[in-house]
């Protein structure tokens, strides 16, 4: 997470982007057109400080205006890239939704979306308790407190993947509803649950681990390969990932949790190869003027950023840019082939879904019911 004291400098920095008022000189490299609009979350979230961070780099390099439009929900960012008013999405796990038809993306108005990915940074994500709690693995949480984060279901399905790990569900534990993802963590705190998800760097984490309880992390390790098929049978976006530094972790006592990406910088597939390929380049040759911008924005390196696991597939544009430098693998063909094979396959049962429902005069509001059903049966 960023720090207070940086968001604030590096909001003075890019106001510049934010309002794309300003087009600074610089060398061209690939070529972007001369005006964009990119979306991410709101003003001041990580999202958005990093979406402005790598405009400011192709201004600089490119002599473009870029305009970052923030938007507080998943529906609206992806509004805004569906309605072709955004060229580029920095989003979240809305990808992974809006591309499987889940929750907000179930309904009929929206269902399986062609998303493709350009490349996105590592975040790691666990499960974290109290070290005195008594609660050493993930199967260890059968019967215990866990929150459960009402209406955010990013959270939750984080949270239900690495209960998987362990062949345990959300009717293994005991939930406690918290209003929210930060309520969920100071529940741990203050012992009103015995575990929660966490995204690493959530500054109440350090409260934790500066209690008199302490801080534990349930490790997810990587050669448990039963547990992380459990994991990418329901969650493809999910793979092994190191916490090497942050509440409760350190080099020399490494903790195994979950990677994902965050943000994902999403297009739809029709972006033309061309265009998606150039933006690619762009931001990948943009990396060292905004590498320094904020600690994660180290994590855009393309040896790290430029491979799957992601949200939804790679670009035809985005890989083609990765096989050229030298970057995409064997292993990172396979996993896209897979993730194009499940979305082809989420599609078509949408399509067959929505044949018989209208075969069965089954109303608007009782699809997504409808829908969540024939996923289970056929998905």
């Amino acid at each position: 997470m960023i720090s207070d004291l940086t968001r604030r400098a590096f909001m003075q920095r890019s106001v510049m982007a934010a309002g794309a008022s300003l087009v600074l000189p610089g060398t061209l490299h690939a070529a972007i057109p001369s005006k964009l609009q990119w979306t991410a979350a709101d003003v001041g979230s990580s999202g958005y400080i990093e979406a402005t961070a790598v405009a400011n780099a192709l201004i600089e390099q490119h002599s473009s205006r870029i305009r970052v439009v923030p938007s507080g929900t998943s529906i609206g960012r992806m509004m805004q890239l569906k309605q072709g008013r955004v060229s580029l999405g920095f989003l979240a796990n809305e990808a992974y939704f809006a591309s499987e038809a889940l929750y907000d993306f179930s309904t009929r108005e929206w269902g399986p979306q062609d998303l493709r990915a350009l490349m996105g940074r590592e975040a790691l994500f666990g499960i974290v308790t109290t070290a005195n709690s008594g609660i050493k693995t993930i199967a260890d949480l059968k019967g215990r407190r866990m929150a459960l984060i009402q209406a955010h279901p990013s959270t939750n399905f984080k949270v239900e993947g690495v209960l998987a790990f362990a062949g345990l569900g959300w009717d293994d534990v005991e939930t406690v509803e918290v209003p929210g993802y930060s309520a969920g963590l100071q529940a741990v705190l203050d012992g009103a649950v015995d575990a929660a998800g966490a995204v690493v760097g959530a500054s109440v984490l350090r409260e934790i681990e500066a209690s008199p309880n302490g801080i534990g992390w349930l490790p997810v390790p990587a050669d448990d390969k039963e547990g992380w098929d459990r994991i990418n049978a329901s969650a493809p976006l999910f793979a092994p990932a190191m916490m090497t530094s942050g509440p409760g972790a350190s080099a020399e006592a490494p903790v195994p949790l979950v990677g994902y990406r965050y943000p994902i910088l999403s297009v739809y597939a029709e972006a033309t190869m061309e265009d998606v390929y150039d933006m690619t380049k762009a931001i990948v040759e943009g990396y060292d003027l905004y590498k320094g911008a904020a600690p994660v924005m180290s994590e855009y390196d393309v040896n790290k950023a430029g491979h799957p696991p992601y949200d939804t597939p790679c670009h035809d544009g985005a890989k083609k840019y990765f096989e050229e430098i030298g970057v995409w693998t064997e292993a990172d063909e396979a996993w896209n082939t897979n993730r194009l094979a499940r979305l082809a396959k989420v599609q078509e049962a949408w399509a067959a879904a929505t044949e018989a429902a209208d075969g069965q005069g089954v109303a608007d509001k009782d699809w997504p019911a409808y829908w969540d059903q024939f996923r289970a049966d056929h998905l």
